[in-house]
């Protein structure tokens, strides 16, 4: 017999190359963590790295799945083995430590390269980039960029600073990154033409994006998705009709993204016939992935089309959050709340979807609405255990705890929720304000108003509402002045009915009737039965007959088929002992054969599984 066959031994740099292309598959599959275990395995058997595996451990370790002491020693073994003069090493370590949001370690990177090339720049601009007011300190780095030997901005480096500029509201800084780009050439790339159109629709407004759109030589699927997406988040179903048939008359091919937005500004204006011809043109194009079947469905259901709703959801149904999140919230608009929650328990018992915080807020609302505390409990409690507040889109999530609370009569858990709220947004102050008023601490109110100015938000016309509810509760009339007037003439809003109301019942309650008469007669809105009831119900408090007599006068012109109406102005008559007036209301009624709607309370006594 023969000797055996066998494999030549491999040479050192032959292993080295297999094991960096087992390191990069499992890169790829997403499992940075058996990357690591193929890296280290293959240390174990004496294979040496080259300039392609520890980049690819960084990539590894920069995984928010692993732990982060990770990246900072896969930093050590690299300076250790002697890639620290390695300008492809010492960039995938700035971006590593970028994406792990260590900008100090990312600086101190930086500052010991040897060399640095643009990508260098553009990773340490772009770790800055995604950190809140360092506005001046990104400027900086682009000037000292420049200053480096001549190192001019490209594209991407554009890209990444217009997107900071962005985020930042930096209008200043996008218009010179702008000019930047005229006078270097790159006003042309695409890249930086839907970076430009991103920060102006988001900065100076649609009418200049749109502006740099039409004066574009290219234009792309993303530069058409920019100026539509804008359009519909403003609501101008116009434009955004406009802008999608043109986009098909000049033969670009619609995107996912594309449908996704022109649909949702078909479902705030409840174009049902335009959705459904948009809903076959999807099927026919092959373009139903499950973020435009969610979009569908939510169009179905605000148009009142649920039972489209629910088959639409029942075809597509599987492992995808934004659709069970799209079949909840349209249970939650048609008031069928017992509904949303039985479907969250299902897409638990029988789906492999995570939830996410939309979906839980969803069900918080569902548990606020049914005014069931204990489950709501149950479910903040999830929440906690699963971190969900780490998120930076949980502001929301937490905000709807807060009412949830407030709604089921528990103010200190409601004001604790609010208190851990790490970034409160306009939604969550004016939620606390208005627990606050539901449950009579007017004072409370006013002060958490004062402290959201101080934080730099600015109020809105709910928020006002809710103040002057609040002083109206709790008798507050100079404080209530005081807001209207700061309303009116701070922020420049004119006042609904609502608001009007407020301050018609905080006067007509301290006895200031003649001044709550005054209001009503200076509004610039038609008065409604609230308005004068709450007239009237202060005169007879303040005994003041012959307004009260008035107010009811108003009330029945108003609503000339209403009995309860012409029962409250028969009262009135007779509690001035116009008792003729009394028999006259009477007869009126009777002549009419008008019924009072009789009271009626009800209990829901419904439980959950």
């Amino acid at each position: 017999m023969g000797p055996l066959l066998r494999n030549p031994p491999l040479s050192s740099s032959s292993a080295t190359s297999q094991w960096n292309a087992t390191i990069r598959r499992r890169l790829e599959s997403g499992t940075p963590a058996e990357a690591v275990s193929a890296f280290a395995t293959m240390l174990r058997g004496g294979a040496r790295p080259d300039a392609f595996t520890l980049p690819l451990l960084n990539r590894a370790a920069a995984s928010h799945s692993l732990a982060p002491g990770l990246l900072g020693a896969a930093h050590c073994f690299g300076i250790r083995a002697g890639f620290g003069g390695d300008v492809y090493f010492c960039n995938t370590l700035l971006a590593a430590y970028a994406r792990r949001g260590a900008v100090p370690a990312a600086r101190q990177v930086f500052g010991e390269m040897r060399a640095r090339d643009v990508v260098s720049w553009t990773t340490l601009l772009s770790a800055h980039a995604g950190m809140e007011d360092d506005a001046r300190e990104l400027s900086q780095l682009v000037a000292a960029m420049r200053a480096d030997g001549g190192c001019e901005l490209g594209a991407v480096t554009l890209a990444v600073v217009l997107q900071a500029c962005t985020d930042s509201r930096d209008a200043a800084g996008g218009r010179q990154m702008h000019c930047y780009a005229v006078k270097t050439g790159w006003a042309g790339d695409l890249l930086v033409v839907n970076s430009l159109l991103t920060h102006l629709s988001r900065t100076s407004g649609l009418g200049d994006a749109e502006a740099l759109f039409e004066q574009s030589p290219r234009r792309d699927i993303v530069s058409w998705n920019i100026m539509i997406s804008g359009y519909s988040w403003e609501g101008n179903v116009s434009k955004v009709v406009n802008l999608y048939e043109r986009m098909r008359a000049e033969e670009v091919r619609p995107s996912g993204e594309t449908l996704t937005a022109v649909v949702a500004a078909f479902a705030k204006h409840r174009f049902l016939h335009q959705g459904k011809r948009l809903h076959s043109f999807a099927v026919r194009s092959g373009l139903m992935d499950t973020i435009v079947v969610a979009s569908f469905v939510d169009l179905y259901a605000k148009c009142g089309e649920f039972v489209s709703s629910v088959q639409l959801f029942e075809e597509f149904k599987g492992d995808s959050s934004c659709l069970w999140s799209a079949m909840m919230w349209a249970f939650i608009h048609h008031g069928i709340f017992l509904g949303a929650i039985h479907l969250f328990q299902r897409m638990m018992m029988d789906s492999f979807c995570f939830p996410n915080a939309d979906l839980l807020r969803a069900l918080v609302i569902s548990y606020t609405e049914m005014e069931a505390l204990r489950l709501g409990k149950a479910t903040h409690g999830y929440i906690i255990r699963n971190n969900y507040a780490a998120d930076s889109s949980s502001c929301a999530l937490e905000t709807s705890l807060v009412k949830l609370y407030a709604r089921c009569g528990d103010i200190h858990l409601a004001e604790r929720c609010f208190s851990r709220i790490l970034q409160k947004d306009l939604v969550s102050w004016s939620s606390m304000i208005e627990a606050f008023t539901i449950h009579g601490h007017g004072k409370k109110a006013l002060k958490l108003f004062n402290q959201m100015l101080e934080g730099g938000t600015e109020p809105n016309r709910v928020t006002f509402l809710s103040l002057l509810s609040a002083c109206s509760h709790s008798g507050l009339v100079s404080e209530a002045r005081e807001l209207f007037d700061c309303m009116v003439k701070k922020f420049r809003f004119e006042p609904e009915l609502g608001h009007y109301t407020c301050m018609v019942d905080v006067l007509g309650r301290s006895g200031n009737l003649e001044e709550a008469l005054q209001v009503i007669s200076n509004m610039k809105v038609k008065p409604d039965g609230r308005i004068w009831g709450a007239l009237l119900a202060s005169c007879r408090m303040h005994s003041n007959s012959k307004l009260a007599s008035f107010a009811a006068q108003k009330l029945v012109e108003l609503e000339p088929n209403n009995a309860g109406y012409h029962a409250v102005f028969s009262n009135v008559q007779a509690e001035s002992g116009r008792w003729t007036e009394v028999e006259d209301i009477r007869s009126c009624i009777e002549v009419m054969n008008m019924e009072k709607s009789p009271a009626w309370s009800y209990i829901s006594d419904v439980g959950v599984p």
